[in-house]
């Protein structure tokens, strides 16, 4: 019986990209499965593909940006498997746009759904997790969240304040032996670029090099796998691009120069 055999493992944006990628890792590890999403097709085809039954997946659909009915999908998790042991709050969206560009409506969708999508589904989950003394919250956040770059001042600003909420909610939550852990993805090859929106709100539809390029969304996968197992409070995932971060860290006047040449896309 491995570490996550019979684990009750919730993943949001479970569709593709990242979050079907977990899904597989998890499924492949014997872990029972809520696969949440938009589309009902695209999870439904996930459930077949990994050879999920009814019996250990429940597929949940719905919208990030309207939770209304995510309470009774809580108390529906609970009723059929009794625990939730795993929340990875992946759905999220992105942005190809400057600032000056930027619709005030496009930048408040993109906090809904990669922000508050989050906060809230932790806050409905986590009476459950303190009542059974043990769980662990997942977010995948970017290096984004580490730094802002050229086109993504929401997305950014989303992210890091994943960072702010998540890591004040570890410490008050320790006591209950509930772990908390932040992915931090670089360039990961998933459609994230193609479903960003653009400044008026529509769909940027375009492949950027950087994730064409990227580390396998499998690959990731089982790094997030890895950094549960070890109880990692943050991930960094990515190629070359993950060291920006530590130059930030150590070196901040020679970062802001040095990112702020780098190509725009």
């Amino acid at each position: 019986m491995g570490y996550f055999s019979g684990k009750v493992v919730w993943i949001t944006g479970a569709s593709s990209g990242i979050g079907e990628a977990l899904a597989k890792a998890f499924a492949d590890q014997g872990s029972r499965l809520v696969l949440y999403a938009r589309r009902v097709a695209e999870l439904q085809r996930v459930k077949t593909s990994l050879n999920l039954t009814d019996e250990n997946c429940l597929i949940l659909p719905m919208d990030l940006t309207d939770l209304s009915g995510a309470s009774q999908m809580v108390t529906e998790v609970v009723l059929k498997f009794g625990r939730i042991d795993i929340l990875v709050n992946n759905g999220g969206i992105s942005q190809r746009a400057l600032t000056i560009d930027t619709a005030i409506e496009t930048d408040r969708e993109i906090m809904e759904v990669n922000f508050f999508g989050a906060i809230i589904l932790t806050k409905l989950v986590l009476p459950v997790m303190v009542k059974q003394e043990s769980g662990n919250i997942v977010v995948i956040s970017s290096v984004a969240g580490k730094f802002g770059f050229y086109f993504r001042s929401a997305y950014s600003a989303s992210k890091h304040a994943l960072h702010g909420f998540y890591e004040s909610l570890r410490m008050e939550v320790y006591k209950y032996n509930i772990k908390v852990l932040l992915v931090c993805p670089g360039k990961i090859r998933t459609n994230i670029s193609v479903n960003a929106l653009k400044g008026d709100g529509a769909k940027f539809n375009k492949m950027d090099q950087g994730q064409l390029d990227g580390m396998p969304a499998d690959e990731c996968a089982e790094k997030i796998l890895s950094g549960i197992r070890r109880g990692k409070y943050e991930l960094l995932i990515g190629g070359k691009e993950v060291m920006a971060v530590r130059i930030k860290q150590f070196f901040p006047n020679f970062f802001a120069d040095f990112i702020r040449k780098q190509k725009m896309e």
